[in-house]
């Protein structure tokens, strides 16, 4: 389903809204239920959507870990050894958190696995009416990062080409990465001339070679979020486990 970028991304900040007022697993496990049946509804490609949602899982896992081995203390201890302490509290925060992070993040991760950079920079400067020149810039600057890997083995290829990269690694990788920071900046500089030459930083209106279309699918979508924001915030309320940023 073809849906505007911008409508996905004030989804996802809508639903990360929400759950960043409290750390509790029932409004996480609510918006979680709630974005699996928005993505089943938009349309996701399930494998790209695995896929990406695997390196999102890993990192609660790793985040949950964390708060299971060093969060607050409180009930029933049953593991302990210096500064690491197994209880009640901190196996609930720790579920709390896997829960969150993975609510917060899905939406961010897989509602863009089809968008493509132009159309969040038209959706930008169309539809948010965000400066032209931010947004250009931004996008031209996003696609050259890709560049940098190539720079980076060209670099190494030249220096060992001149018998300067046989010795001395950590001095070769500064050194290195010292050339790959001018190359950077001076291409910066070169596509900024061009684009200015070109009228890309027109004021205070500028034409755009494609439109970003903005209508009832849009506005579903972050009625959709609404729904799963007020939902997780309800269904928490009333199970009585509301915890507004931590402070119980």
């Amino acid at each position: 389903m073809v849906i505007n970028p911008v409508a996905r991304l004030l989804t996802a900040l809508i639903i990360a809204g929400a759950l960043v007022l409290s750390v509790d697993w029932v409004s996480a496990l609510t918006a979680l239920v709630g974005e699996i049946v928005l993505f089943a509804a938009v349309g996701v490609r399930l494998r790209p959507a695995l896929a990406r949602s695997a390196v999102v899982v890993v990192a609660a896992a790793l985040t949950a870990v964390t708060i299971l081995l060093y969060g607050q203390t409180s009930g029933t201890v049953y593991w302990h050894f210096f500064l690491v302490t197994v209880s009640d509290g901190s196996i609930a925060l720790a579920v709390a958190t896997f829960l969150r992070v993975l609510a917060i993040a899905l939406p961010s991760v897989i509602l863009f696995i089809d968008v493509e950079s132009t159309e969040l920079a038209d959706g930008l400067g169309q539809v948010l009416r965000l400066p032209a020149r931010f947004v250009i810039g931004a996008l031209a600057g996003l696609r050259m990062v890709g560049l940098l890997g190539q720079d980076w083995r060209y670099l190494g290829y030249a220096r060992r080409a001149r018998g300067v990269a046989d010795h001395a690694r950590v001095r070769r990788i500064a050194g290195q990465a010292f050339a790959l920071l001018v190359f950077a900046v001076r291409r910066g500089s070169k596509l900024a001339t061009a684009m200015e030459a070109r009228g890309f930083g027109a004021y205070p209106q500028r034409t755009w070679a494609r439109p970003s279309p903005f209508g009832a699918r849009e506005f579903a979508l972050i009625a959709a979020g609404f729904v799963i924001a007020a939902a997780a915030i309800a269904v928490s309320l009333a199970a009585g486990t509301w915890n507004f940023i931590g402070s119980r």
